[in-house]
């Protein structure tokens, strides 16, 4: 049975909105900074020719920088100040993560609550300048060895381009968290998704030039669109469940007065991990194919079998890409799921799952349903972001419609619009509270 505030949400009026000025101006703050971004990625990197520029990106458009270009939004492909974009961010987060996990005196940190959390954050942000300014200075060479894309190679350009591509992602890490703080929705999920959906309107034209050229007939264009209907439905779905753990307290004494025992539940995702598991499989598969790229088909022979066995379509890529993603799918749910301080939390509180000791066997009951969950959660991404795969390398629909794409796009919109129907709600019942207060004054 839904809980009170899920009737109140479900019933909740939209004509709120219009009074919710608290809102409003979150929601503007936020189109204005994603605005702000976007206007970043046409300011190009100083000593750049743009137009051996675009001759090399489009010969190593196919591997990482692919993926890497729709992440940030076309910057890589113009070699914008945000060609870096908040990857180095997110890497730096997700090693920060692990990091919790084996370094004992930052586990300590995760559970000192929000001063450990902020000397975390911080220590995030250090990571991030030290991935930037690796990744910049990479850039930097390789943008040198090209042929004439850099028009004064030397020191000064190297120094140039590190201050100013890690500028840019310090800028883009700064802009993130203002966002999630003084607007709406995750600041880096926001910038990662507006990156997306910019390209998205090009991908759609290119596949209707197509099909107007007749390389695609109108019943595949067809066939794509309610594909993509069907699997943004299913993908909405499948976000959206849960595995829902009974958790009951029991019956307990304040004063002279008896306190009846209250139920509640332990929400499990079925899909925990989010989309890391894609990103990383994309990446580690598309590392041989830029390799590849960056020596033109020169290298060793052995790299370029390797590269062609992995090709979008390729048995062996198929096969890899999903074994990859399986196994990302435990890896990072292990990662940000702890059963035993789970257990270890319903125990100081009184709480306990129904026919279960609290304690050890309750982590070994959850640590059970989370593993069966995630087994259904693993086949649910694999098969979200092969059947895109199988479309790409039948029809040679444009790269936007990737399945990692569909799952970052779907999941933070609907993140979005959840914290959007929060504000609504809080509204909602703060309205409810003040005309309360009326009628007891009227009294």
């Amino acid at each position: 049975m839904a809980s009170a505030a899920e009737q109140l949400a479900a019933n909740l009026n939209w004509g709120a909105f219009a009074k919710a000025d608290e809102l409003k101006k979150r929601i503007w703050f936020t189109l204005g900074a994603l605005l702000v971004y976007r206007l970043g990625t046409y300011v190009p990197l100083p000593g750049i020719n743009a137009a051996a520029l675009a001759q090399a990106f489009h010969n190593a458009q196919t591997g990482i920088i692919g993926l890497f270009n729709m992440f940030s939004g076309g910057a890589v492909g113009r070699m914008a100040i945000f060609a870096l974009g908040i990857m180095p961010y997110i890497s730096a987060s997700i090693i920060v993560q692990l990091m919790t996990t084996v370094v004992p005196s930052w586990e300590n940190l995760k559970k000192e609550g929000e001063s450990g959390r902020k000397q975390l954050n911080q220590y995030t942000r250090y990571l991030t300048v030290i991935l930037a300014v690796f990744q910049a200075y990479g850039i930097a060479v390789g943008l040198e060895g090209s042929t004439n894309v850099v028009t004064n190679p030397g020191v000064f350009f190297r120094i140039s381009a590190v201050l100013t591509l890690t500028g840019g992602t310090m800028f883009l890490m700064w802009l993130g968290e203002q966002i999630t703080s003084r607007g709406i929705g995750n600041g880096t999920s926001l910038i990662i998704f507006a990156g997306i959906v910019a390209g998205l309107p090009h991908a759609i034209a290119g596949t209707l030039e197509l099909g107007r050229t007749g390389a695609i007939s109108t019943g595949v264009i067809l066939l794509i669109i309610i594909v993509a209907v069907a699997v943004i439905a299913f993908v909405v779905f499948m976000e959206r469940a849960q595995r829902r753990l009974l958790i009951q307290y029991p019956k307990r004494q304040v004063g002279n007065q008896v306190m009846q025992g209250q139920s509640s539940h332990l929400p499990l995702k079925l899909n925990t991990a989010g989309v890391i598991p894609p990103i990383f499989a994309s990446s580690l598969l598309l590392v041989p194919a830029t390799i590849a790229n960056f020596q033109s088909g020169q290298g060793p022979q052995w790299l370029n079998t390797v590269t062609a066995l992995l090709g979008h379509g390729q048995p062996l890529y198929i096969a890899l890409y999903a074994g990859l993603i399986v196994f990302f799918c435990f890896f990072y749910t292990a990662i940000v799921f702890n059963p035993t301080d789970t257990a270890d939390n319903l125990k100081k509180h009184g709480g306990f799952i129904p026919g279960i000791r609290p304690g050890e066997r309750t982590a070994e009951y959850i640590d059970y349903v989370l593993t069966r969950i995630t087994v259904v959660g693993a086949i649910y991404i694999v098969l979200v972001c092969l059947l895109p795969e199988l479309l790409i390398s039948w029809t040679g629909v444009p790269f936007y419609f990737g399945g990692t794409s569909l799952l970052i796009v779907v999941s933070v919109t609907m993140d979005t619009v959840s914290q959007i129907q929060g504000h609504l709600l809080a509204h909602q019942y703060e309205g409810l509270i003040k005309r309360a207060k009326l009628r007891g004054g009227r009294r």
